[in-house]
């Protein structure tokens, strides 16, 4: 107990943060879902030719993306019960980072959408093609390609958000490794074996993500 690197101590520490890790995980891969789903709406909304659904849509993205996300999770998780919406901890945090990042994430897709060539929008007007067959057959193709790899910068982001959970007593990776660190008083353990998982994680993210982008380049 006494050196500098307990292996020992790591060795029985590292289930309890393997699992933590995987917990971490799906908590990222579910809110990373939603977000990209709920941000391509916003996107999609903010181009519609109501006036005010476009304003109000862009309302809600620019606050939420201008203000933090540990106020939206305080908000969802201690806030709306007062209101009459409960939630528990993991709910709360997963909504509050999805819906945090799908603001974010609807600016990427509009960037894509804004990149489509002026004349593909007007042949499927030509065509008399509808909104469903206009994006999902001509401009979302063409839109999602160059817009994947900032999408993964998103994904690595959002991992790495994920111990501001904490806060609202979800025990993710990071807390898993406080949580044991204040059993025995020794953190440089737990909170090296966490930064670790953190690192092989998030690389191995960002190559999963290269991989995609390698699959839709043209040819």
């Amino acid at each position: 107990m006494n050196s500098f690197f307990d292996l020992h101590y790591a060795a029985q520490i590292l289930p309890a943060l393997l699992h933590a890790s995987l917990y971490t995980i799906l908590i990222t891969l579910v809110g990373f879902a939603v977000a990209l789903v709920l941000g391509l709406v916003f996107a999609i909304l903010r181009r519609s030719a109501v006036r005010p659904v476009a304003l109000t849509v862009g309302f809600v993205v620019e606050f939420i993306r201008s203000t933090p996300l540990l106020i939206q999770i305080y908000v969802l998780f201690y806030v709306l019960p007062v209101y009459g919406i409960t939630m528990s901890a993991l709910m709360a945090g997963t909504v509050g980072i999805a819906l945090h990042y799908a603001c974010y994430t609807s600016e990427v897709y509009r960037a894509g959408l804004n990149g489509v060539a002026r004349g593909q929008w007007e042949a499927c007007c030509a065509l008399s093609l509808s909104p469903r067959r206009t994006y999902l057959g001509v401009i979302l193709p063409q839109a999602i390609r160059p817009v994947v790899p900032a999408l993964g910068n998103y994904l690595v982001a959002m991992f790495k958000d994920t111990p501001m959970l904490s806060a609202i007593t979800v025990v993710e990776l990071m807390q898993q490794a406080k949580n044991i660190g204040s059993e025995t008083f020794r953190y440089l353990e737990p909170i090296t074996l966490a930064g670790l998982f953190f690192l092989v994680i998030s690389v191995t993210f960002a190559h999963l993500v290269r991989r995609l982008e390698f699959s839709l380049r043209l040819p």
